[in-house]
């Protein structure tokens, strides 16, 4: 399974995938055409296109490479009517092969409602679109904060070792709300120093880990006790944390 990362936009990832075995192509969330085609025409096909969800930086590149390659459109159901040219309709749990490949379709709303993960088990990888970020989450724009919390914790509980492959390069700007509400926290203060190395070489801070994540994402750490303290929040619920932190996040 190769992965090429697609910078599109201002800040969005598209991801390529080749599977050598059976030839097959695939793409993920083509924010645009242009972007995204130049990397595609060096496979000289598109076999599959899939969608997290269905906002526009996401599925802009849908119809047009669907025109230009026949490619098949993968999409949650319940976003049939908002997912430009979708072809073949998910549902939570489901299990979808793309060549020898295969995904198991992870329901995650808060963001959107029809919010869905792709995550390849065998091959320890996610596609987490605007769900999960490398020390972030997503804005909740359809959903709630406790569908986002839910969304997250399915998420926590993949192997450690799971590979993030998320929709947005925020990472630096994840990376100081994080540190302003979790100062003491060692592991923050490495990965300041990755990041900033990997972004003045103009490379991608992606993939993450969701044991990285676990150890810096704030947004999963809502049990933290030095978190509850800075945020004077000792006695709340989990969600209560989670949700305050999306708010300040929000304005940050």
């Amino acid at each position: 399974m190769k992965i090429e990362i697609i910078k599109c936009l201002n800040d969005n990832y598209s991801y390529l995938i080749f599977e050598e075995e059976t030839n097959i192509v695939s793409i993920i969330d083509p924010s645009e055409f242009v972007s995204c085609d130049r990397v595609i025409q060096k496979y000289k096909k598109l076999d599959y296109i899939l969608n997290t969800h269905h906002h526009a930086d996401h599925v802009d590149g849908n119809i047009e490479l669907k025109k230009k390659y026949n490619s098949k459109i993968i999409g949650y159901h319940n976003d049939k009517d908002r997912i430009p040219g979708i072809d073949i309709l998910l549902k939570d749990g489901q299990i979808q092969k793309i060549g020898n490949l295969v995904f198991k379709t992870i329901f995650i709303p808060g963001h959107t409602k029809g919010h869905i993960a792709f995550h390849f088990k065998d091959k320890k990888i996610i596609f987490t679109g605007d769900t999960l970020f490398s020390l972030g989450c997503g804005r909740v724009f359809e959903g709630t904060h406790l569908d986002m919390f839910n969304s997250l914790n399915k998420l926590k509980m993949l192997p450690l070792e799971t590979k993030v492959y998320c929709g947005h390069e925020y990472t630096k700007s994840n990376l100081d709300f994080c540190l302003k509400y979790d100062p003491n926290n060692l592991s923050l203060k490495e990965k300041l120093i990755k990041v900033n190395s990997k972004i003045k070489s103009n490379l991608p801070t992606i993939p993450t880990t969701i044991g990285e994540e676990l150890k810096t994402n704030i947004f999963l750490r809502p049990d933290d006790s030095e978190i509850r303290k800075v945020l004077n929040l000792k006695n709340s619920s989990n969600q209560e944390v989670f949700s305050k932190l999306r708010d300040l996040k929000d304005i940050f």
